[in-house]
This record gives C-alpha cells, sequence and structure tokens, in this order.
C-alpha cells in the first residue's frame, strides 16, 4: 500500500532560521544592502528592522519609493528576470534579513504552496499599496501625504501592531523624499502634529517618535 506524505512545511519557521540556499545577515543602521545596478541573484525577507528602497535618476536626483519593515519581501523583481537591482536598499534601523537564493525561492514557490500563497498575498498587498501611494500623491495635500506616510511607517492597521505606534528615528529629508516635498514643509507639519499631540518625540524608542492614533483624522478630514 502506498503511503501519503503529508506536508509540514512551516513558512515562518523557514522565514525565521537559516538553512540550504538561505542565510540571515545582519545589517547596521544606514548600511546599504544593495546598490542599484548590483547583480540581482536573491529575494530578501525582513526579520527585523527596516529597511529603504531608494532610485537614483541620471541627474543624480534621488526618490525614497519604500520603506519596508517585519515580514515584508524586497528584491523580488530577480524572479521576473531583471539580472540587476532596479533600486538601492537601505538599512534604516539595525535589523536581520534572510537572504533566499534565486533558485531556491523559485523552487518555494513551484512546491510549497503555504509558502507561495503567503508571497502572493505579500506581492498583492504591495501592488494596492503603490495605487494608494499614487493616489495620494495625485490628490493628497502634503500634510495628508505626510500623515499617512507616518502612519503607514508606525504599521497602523498591522495584525501585530502594539498598543502604542513607535517609529523609528527617520530624518525629515527622507520623509521628504517619500511625500515629495520640501524639507522645511515637512518640518513646518511635523511641529504642527507635535503641538496638537498627534506625535511626541520624547514618548518614541531610541529616540524615535510616538505616534497617536489620532493622526487619522488628518488623513481622513475632507
Amino acid at each position: 500500500m502506498k503511503s501519503t506524505k503529508k506536508n509540514g512545511f512551516n513558512a515562518q519557521a523557514f522565514l525565521d532560521s537559516a538553512g540550504l540556499a538561505r542565510k540571515v545577515k545582519e545589517f547596521r543602521r544606514r548600511e546599504i544592502i544593495f546598490s542599484q545596478g548590483d547583480p540581482a541573484k536573491s529575494v530578501l525577507h525582513i526579520q527585523h528592522g527596516g529597511v529603504k528602497l531608494s532610485v537614483v535618476s541620471e541627474s543624480g536626483k534621488e526618490a525614497v519609493v519604500a520603506l519596508l519593515g517585519p515580514g515584508e519581501f524586497f528584491g523580488e523583481a530577480c524572479l521576473a528576470g531583471h539580472s540587476v537591482r532596479m533600486s538601492t536598499a537601505t538599512a534604516v534601523t539595525p535589523g536581520t534579513l534572510l537572504v533566499i537564493e534565486k533558485n531556491e525561492m523559485i523552487r518555494l514557490l513551484h512546491e510549497e504552496h503555504r509558502f507561495s500563497n503567503r508571497f502572493i498575498a505579500h506581492m498583492l498587498g504591495r501592488n494596492i499599496r503603490i495605487e494608494e501611494d499614487l493616489i495620494d500623491q495625485l490628490f493628497n495635500s502634503s500634510e495628508k501625504r505626510l500623515a499617512r506616510a507616518l502612519l503607514l511607517l508606525a504599521r497602523y492597521g498591522k495584525q501585530d501592531q502594539p498598543p502604542e505606534m513607535h517609529l523609528p528615528k527617520v530624518s525629515q529629508e527622507m520623509l521628504a523624499q517619500m511625500i515629495g516635498t520640501t524639507r522645511s514643509r515637512v518640518n513646518f507639519f511635523m511641529n504642527k502634529f507635535r503641538k496638537t499631540g498627534f506625535i511626541d518625540y520624547n514618548g518614541g524608542l531610541n529616540g524615535g517618535l510616538r505616534i497617536n492614533r489620532s493622526l487619522l483624522t488628518v488623513v481622513l478630514h475632507e
């Protein structure tokens, strides 16, 4: 009689540990993980910390395209045939990443349905976020864009969100690049948010910010 083998694959355990064709790497704050134009040979998963993705134009102008947190993947363009990195990835906080070799990632997507379902859900969520970012950029004021960016960076609405939302130290220059405005405008609105109690500079961890859920009113206000 032919025995059946149950699939005991644990996607979370896989993402939490090193192993064949994957390794865990630690990064310091501001350390470059990969640069625009580097060979694209792996997909990365954030275990702890935060990562900034940015691109530089031919004229040398830099734009921040995403700030990612724990549980998110990046570098997946290599699966679509890209041979070089299309952006630069920089650690915005100390953290650890799981680096999965491209061939191993392809195998997982074909053979491990629990893993592929999780990755597809991540990609669909990323696409929705990109569409929302574009709408935000086109139709909302810089004040609303900043409020939304702060809430997203603090992981507002995530299932693993703690009772208080804390944001690691992020420069005003980076926030300005994210929302498409000047540093002086970001400084003006950050001071306004602080005075109204939406944010607290002294309540954050490691010199960061504490975000009050009431900041959502700025995003929802017509």
